[in-house]
């Protein structure tokens, strides 16, 4: 099992496991900003942020990516990534990588999420049960109670499978495929009831994440006239990796 099926000549399938919870027939903001980070990649340099446009729901079909370079250079670089679907473009990505230099001679102290919990912590979220992108994560909270609208929830997940057949899943891989579900994760409103849906997500990365484990400490919170932001902290067991922000669009169903 994968995310997408290499189809040849830049094309994709999407499986199963992109599904959205909104739509069994759309993908889930993850993977499809994940894949675009994978094809994105600069040999040399490193992703230090991406910017992912949504400009609508994303068919679970075949696509073909298209990407452009848009500021070459040693030291940095930035280039744009789309995913097009039905001759439309539903995704697009924008990514800034930087070259690694020495380092420097001062060094952050490491801050660490909570320890991970033991036994079986593979949650499902209610009323989406048997959704692929869920089932696609194994998911361990430690704070808050996924599927329980508080606003606040902090996460270790476990991606179970490649982003792309036959391709192994790094680093970078496992904290975008994690890091769009801030929204649904910490939502204040249940999700059965309201919409809570990200026209956009940036994502700033230290570095990649080690090992298999990426917890997510994510935030919502809502404005008096109906939009909303969602806001995470990405670690892996070394320390802090990143940071996810998401502005919302709230709706009742």
């Amino acid at each position: 099992m994968s995310f997408y099926l290499p189809l040849g000549d830049d094309h994709y399938r999407p499986t199963r496991s992109t599904e959205s919870p909104w739509d069994s027939g759309m993908q889930h903001g993850g993977p499809p900003a994940a894949l675009l980070g994978r094809v994105l990649t600069v040999d040399g340099l490193r992703l230090a942020r991406i910017s992912v446009d949504f400009l609508g729901p994303i068919p679970r079909r075949d696509f073909r990516i298209e990407v452009s370079p848009l500021k070459p250079g040693r030291l940095t670089t930035l280039n744009e990534a789309r995913m097009v679907v039905d001759g439309r473009v539903a995704v697009t990505a924008r990514a800034w990588h930087i070259a690694p230099g020495p380092q420097p001679p001062v060094t952050t102290p490491a801050d660490h999420a909570d320890p991970l919990p033991k036994g079986d912590g593979h949650g499902d979220f209610p009323n989406y049960e048997g959704w692929g992108y869920g089932e696609a994560i194994e998911w361990r909270a430690t704070k808050g109670e996924l599927g329980v609208a508080d606003g606040e929830t902090h996460v270790w997940t476990r991606v179970r499978m490649p982003l792309i057949e036959g391709q192994q899943i790094d680093g970078q891989d496992r904290a975008l495929i994690v890091a769009d579900s801030a929204n649904g994760v910490s939502a204040v409103l249940p999700m059965d009831k309201w919409l809570s849906i990200p026209p956009t997500m940036t994502t700033t990365l230290l570095r990649p994440a080690g090992g298999e484990w990426v917890h997510l400490a994510c935030r919502t919170v809502l404005s008096a006239d109906g939009l909303g932001l969602s806001s995470g902290e990405l670690y892996d067991f070394d320390g802090s990796i990143g940071q996810v922000a998401q502005p919302l669009v709230i709706r009742a169903r």
